[in-house]
C-alpha cells in the first residue's frame, strides 16, 4: 500500500462499484429482479433501449437490495475513517440514486450523494463534468478503480486507485498525481475451484454406480462413456453453482459459511460468472452428445430441474427436498443413459429414499444453524425453526425406507441374477442402518457438513463402512 497524505481540504469522492465494494450493484439489483421473475430479463431488455440510467432506475424501483452484507472495501474505509474529520466525503457513483443512498445510510460516513439518476448516466466524462461543475477544476480527490475512471482523475487533484492493478496506476499517474494506491486481489486457483465447486463433484459418482451394479467395471468402452459422462455433469454442475451462487447472494451473505463464497465475498467479480455460466453450459452439452443422444437428454433434464430450483424451487417447502432427491436420482439415470442400460426399478427406489433423507437432514442442518445464531428461520428457504422436530422424523423415516427397500431386493429374484450368494447382502442392512442413525445424531448434536453428501465422502467412519459395503458386495458375487 503507498500513501501519500493529502494537505489541502479538497473534496474526498469515492466511487461505489468496484471501489467502495467489491461488487457492482446494477448487476447485484438485476440478478435479485431476476430472481423474483425470471421474465423481467425481456422487461430489462426494452428499458436498457431508453438508455443504461432508465434501465437503472427501472430495476431499483422493483428491488430492495441488502446493503448490510456488500462485500465492502475495509482498507478504503479505514483510510476514509482517517481523512474523513476535515474533508467533505461524497459517494459518487454510476449506479442509481436510490441504492447508492441506502449505501450512504447504512456506512453513515459520507455527507452528500451524486448518482445516476433515471435520467443521466454518471460514469466516465458525465462524472467528471459533475465533479468539475459541483466542486472545481483539480479540486476534489476521487477513488475508482477502472480504466474509464481515467476521464475523471484527468479532472481531479490527486486520485486514488482502489482495487486495481499495477498497468492502471501507472496509467495514471501522468494526469494525476497518486495519493493513495490499493492493489486488487488476486483470485487464484483456490478461489476458481471454490467458486466451481470442484469438491461438489464427488456427487456425480453416482453416475458410475449403474456400471458397478450391472458388473461392467471390465467394459473398456463402458467405463470411458461414463468418464466422460462424469466430467460432462461436473461441467454443467459448475455452471448451474455459478449461477445458484450469483441468485443467493443475498441470502449467502447471512450464512456462517457460505458468506466466504468468492461471490458473496467480493472475491471474483459478478460478471465472471454471468459469462462463464453458459460457456461452461455449453462445453457440458458438446460433450454430452459424444457419450450419446439418450444421455444429453437425461443431462438436459437435470439442467431444467436445477435452473427450476434455483429460481423457485428451494423456496417451496417439502417440494425442494424432494427435488434435491431427484437430482441425485437422476445422476444414476445418466449412468444408465451412458452405457445403455436400463434403469433398475430397486436402484431408481432405493436412491429416492436415501437422498431423500440426506436433502431432508442437508435442510436440517441448515433450519438448526439458524437457530443457533438466534433466527427463527433459514433465510432464502421455506423453513422455520419450529419445524425441525417434523424434519428430523421425517428424514430418518426416509432413511430407514431405503434400508427396507434394499431388503426387499435382497429377497427378490433380481439379486440372484447377479449374485451368487444374495444372502451375503443382507449384511449391508444394518450398516446403512447404524449409518444413517449416525449421520442423523451427528446433525441433532450441531455436528453435521451443512452438505451431507460432503460429510458422507470425507468421514473417517463412513469411508470404513464404504469399504466394508464393498466387501460385503464382492462376498456376495
Amino acid at each position: 500500500m503507498k500513501n501519500d497524505q493529502t494537505t489541502a481540504p479538497a473534496a474526498l469522492c469515492i466511487d461505489l462499484d468496484g471501489t467502495l465494494i467489491y461488487s457492482d450493484l446494477l448487476i447485484e439489483s438485476a440478478l435479485a429482479l431476476l430472481q423474483k421473475n425470471p421474465l423481467y430479463a425481456f422487461a430489462m431488455l426494452a428499458w436498457l433501449l431508453r438508455g443504461k440510467a432508465h434501465l437503472k432506475a427501472e430495476i431499483s424501483r422493483r428491488v430492495e437490495l441488502d446493503v448490510t452484507g456488500l462485500p465492502y472495501n475495509r482498507d478504503l474505509l479505514h483510510w476514509i475513517a482517517e481523512h474523513r474529520g476535515h474533508r467533505k466525503v461524497v459517494l459518487v457513483t454510476a449506479s442509481d440514486y436510490v441504492l447508492a443512498r441506502k449505501v450512504a445510510d447504512h456506512l453513515g460516513i459520507f455527507n452528500e450523494v451524486i448518482a445516476s439518476d433515471g435520467m443521466t448516466n454518471l460514469s466516465g466524462g458525465a462524472k467528471g463534468d459533475a465533479l468539475a461543475a459541483t466542486f472545481g477544476e483539480r479540486e476534489f480527490d476521487y477513488a475508482g478503480n477502472a480504466t474509464v475512471d481515467l476521464r475523471v482523475w484527468a479532472r481531479a487533484r490527486h486520485a486514488l486507485v482502489v482495487n486495481a492493478g499495477e498497468r492502471l496506476r501507472r496509467r495514471v499517474e501522468p494526469v494525476a498525481k497518486v495519493a493513495l494506491y490499493l492493489p486488487r486481489r488476486r483470485a487464484g486457483p483456490r478461489v476458481w475451484a471454490k467458486a466451481l465447486r470442484i469438491h461438489q463433484w464427488i456427487k456425480n459418482l453416482l453416475i458410475f454406480l449403474p456400471v458397478l451394479a450391472a458388473h461392467r467395471i471390465l467394459d473398456i468402452t463402458a467405463i470411458y462413456a461414463t468418464v466422460l459422462g462424469f466430467i460432462c455433469f461436473g461441467v454443467c454442475a459448475s455452471s448451474v453453482y455459478l449461477l445458484n451462487d450469483l441468485l443467493d447472494i443475498r441470502s449467502d451473505r447471512h450464512h456462517p459459511r457460505k458468506r466466504k463464497r468468492p461471490f458473496a465475498a467480493g472475491m471474483l467479480p459478478l460478471h465472471y460468472g454471468i459469462v462463464l455460466a453458459p460457456l461452461l453450459t455449453i462445453a457440458a452439452f458438446v460433450g454430452a452428445l459424444q457419450v450419446s443422444t439418450r444421455f444429453a437428454h437425461v443431462l438436459a433434464i437435470y439442467y431444467v430441474l436445477t435452473l427450476a430450483y434455483s429460481f423457485r424451487l428451494k423456496q417451496v417447502v417439502t417440494l425442494d427436498v424432494v427435488v434435491l432427491a431427484a437430482l441425485y436420482t437422476v445422476r444414476i439415470i445418466a449412468g444408465t443413459a451412458a452405457i445403455h442400460a436400463v434403469p433398475s426399478f430397486w436402484l431408481l427406489a432405493f436412491s429416492m429414499f436415501i437422498f431423500l433423507s440426506l436433502a431432508i437432514l442437508k435442510r436440517y442442518t441448515e433450519l438448526l444453524s439458524a437457530r443457533l445464531h438466534g433466527k427463527s428461520a433459514a433465510s432464502g428457504r421455506g423453513y422455520a425453526v419450529d419445524d425441525l422436530t417434523m424434519l428430523q422424523s421425517l428424514g430418518g423415516s426416509s432413511g430407514y425406507l431405503s434400508v427396507l427397500v434394499l431388503a426387499l431386493y435382497i429377497n427378490s429374484t433380481a439379486s440372484e441374477m447377479l449374485y451368487r450368494h444374495p444372502s451375503v447382502l443382507w449384511m449391508l442392512c444394518p450398516v446403512l442402518l447404524y449409518w444413517i442413525s449416525r449421520a442423523w445424531m451427528i446433525a441433532h448434536r450441531g455436528l453435521m457438513h451443512d452438505d451431507p453428501v460432503v460429510f458422507a465422502v470425507t468421514d473417517r467412519t463412513s469411508q470404513i463402512l464404504l469399504v466394508l459395503c464393498g466387501i460385503i458386495a464382492f462376498g456376495a458375487v
